[in-house]
C-alpha cells in the first residue's frame, strides 16, 4: 500500500454473529447477518454498499449475498485469500472512487461444517483446492507431514534448536489469552484461565506442538464496512483510520512447508510485510499499544514478535516468558479478546478486536489504544494492518 493513501480510508461499521461450535445456519444467511449489523453499527443504509468484498475460502459470492441484504446495484466485487489483505481491496475501492461503501465480509462454518447439499459452489471449491493441496504436499506426506502440526512443528523445532527457545517460555501466551478469554463474555472455548502446568500437560499433537498450541476450529461471521475518511467524519462512531495494510512473501516459501530456506527457524515473509506496514503507515514498533498476532499456532507468536520487530531476533520466547510483557498493562499486550483461546481460528476477528480497542469498547481495554497492529499469517503469504484512532 502507498503512503499516498495512508489515512484515507476507514472503518466505520462491524458486525459479528456470535462464534459457537455448531452455528445451525448457512454460510449465506450468517453472511447477511453479519452484514446488516454492520450497516447498523456504521449508521448508513444498505443502498449505501456499493462494493462486497470476501474472503476467498469463506462464505457465498457477492452475487448471491447481494440479493440477500437487498442492495440495488455493486459498483465492485472481489474476493482475497487472507483476512488483512482483503481489506486492502476494500481500502482501493474506496480511496480510488470506485466505491462509496465497501464490506469485507467472512462467512466460516469451520467447526459445524456448511450445508453442502444447500452449498453446490462449495463443494466445487473444495474438490479443487483438495486436488491442489495433493500436488503441494506430495513430496511430504510419505514421510508423516500429512497436516499443519506437522509442518509448523519442524519450523518450531529448529527454532528452539537455534535460539533455546522452550515451552516453558512461550507457554506464557495461551496463559495470558485464557486470562483475556476469560474476561471476554462473548469467549466460546475458555471460560476460566489455565496455568503453565494445565499447558504443560495438554497432549502432545506432533512434537513440540501440544493441542493447547492449536487454534480450535470456530463457526462465526464477520464484516467490516470501510469507507473514505471524509464521509466516516459524518458517521455515528468516530472514525478508525486505516494507517497501512501489507503483504509480504519470501524467497522459497511456501505454506507452513518453507524447508528449502537457509534457516527456517523464522518468518522472513512477515519481516518483509513489516517492513512495509510501517514505513508505508510512518510509524515504528514502539508506536504500537496492541498487537493482535496470528495464534493459529502458538510457538509462532514469539516468532512473530521478532519478526515484526518487537524484539530481536531470538529472544521473542523470553519476551513472552512470565506474561507480565504480553498482558494488558504490559509493554506489548496481545490478542486482548483472548484470540484463538476465546473464539477459535477466525482471522477477521483480529480486525474486529482492534477496532474496539481503538473506539475503548474491549472487555480487556488497553489504555491509549491509538495505533493498534494486527497479522496474519504466520508460516505462509504474510499480511498485516495498522489501525489509529483519528
Amino acid at each position: 500500500m502507498s503512503e499516498n493513501i495512508r489515512d484515507k480510508a476507514a472503518i466505520v461499521g462491524i458486525g459479528v454473529v456470535d462464534f459457537s461450535t455448531n452455528i445451525g445456519r448457512t454460510e449465506w444467511y450468517t453472511a447477511c447477518q453479519c452484514i446488516k449489523r454492520a450497516v447498523e453499527d456504521a449508521g448508513i443504509e444498505m443502498n449505501d454498499i456499493d462494493a462486497l468484498v470476501k474472503h476467498k475460502d469463506d462464505g457465498p459470492d457477492p452475487s448471491y449475498v447481494q440479493k440477500g441484504i437487498g442492495v440495488d446495484n455493486l459498483l465492485y466485487h472481489s474476493e482475497s485469500k487472507y483476512g488483512t489483505s482483503a481489506m486492502l481491496d476494500a481500502v482501493l475501492a474506496v480511496t480510488c472512487g470506485a466505491a462509496n461503501y465497501a464490506i469485507y465480509y467472512q462467512p466460516a462454518h469451520r467447526a459445524s461444517g456448511p450445508p453442502k447439499s444447500l452449498s453446490e459452489y462449495r463443494v466445487a471449491r473444495e474438490l479443487k483446492d483438495d486436488m491442489l493441496d495433493l500436488v503441494r504436499y506430495d513430496f511430504y506426506s510419505p514421510f508423516g507431514l500429512i497436516d499443519a502440526p506437522g509442518y509448523v512443528a519442524m519450523n518450531v523445532r529448529r527454532y528452539m534448536y537455534a535460539y533455546r527457545a522452550t515451552p516453558e517460555q512461550w507457554g506464557w501466551v495461551p496463559v495470558v489469552l485464557s486470562e483475556n478469554a476469560a474476561r471476554n463474555p462473548k469467549s466460546v472455548f475458555c471460560k476460566k484461565p489455565i496455568t503453565i502446568k494445565d499447558y504443560l500437560d495438554s497432549k502432545m499433537i506432533v512434537d513440540p506442538i501440544r493441542q493447547m498450541d492449536c487454534a480450535p476450529k470456530v463457526d462465526g461471521a464477520v464484516a467490516i464496512v470501510v469507507t473514505t475518511v471524509e464521509k466516516a467524519r459524518r458517521l455515528k462512531h468516530p472514525p478508525v483510520l486505516i494507517s497501512s495494510v501489507a503483504m509480504g512473501t519470501a524467497p522459497e516459501g511456501q505454506v507452513h512447508t518453507s524447508y528449502s530456506r537457509k534457516n527456517i527457524a523464522e518468518l522472513p515473509e512477515m519481516a518483509s510485510m513489516a517492513k512495509e506496514l510501517f514505513r508505508t503507515a510512518g510509524v515504528k514498533p514502539k508506536h504500537i499499544k496492541v498487537a493482535l498476532l496470528d495464534d493459529t499456532f502458538i510457538p509462532y507468536v514469539p516468532m512473530q514478535l521478532e519478526a515484526l520487530g518487537f524484539c530481536k531476533k531470538g529472544e521473542g520466547a523470553a519476551f513472552c516468558e512470565g506474561g507480565d510483557r504480553i498482558r494488558v498493562g504490559g509493554d506489548l499486550p496481545i490478542n486482548t479478546s483472548g484470540g484463538a483461546m476465546a473464539e477459535g481460528k477466525f482471522d477477521t476477528a483480529r480486525i474486529v478486536e482492534a477496532v474496539r480497542q481503538i473506539r475503548g469498547t474491549s472487555p480487556n481495554q488497553v489504555k491509549d489504544a491509538d495505533f493498534v497492529l494486527v497479522a496474519s499469517g504466520a508460516g505462509m503469504p504474510a499480511d498485516g494492518m495498522i489501525l489509529r484512532r483519528a
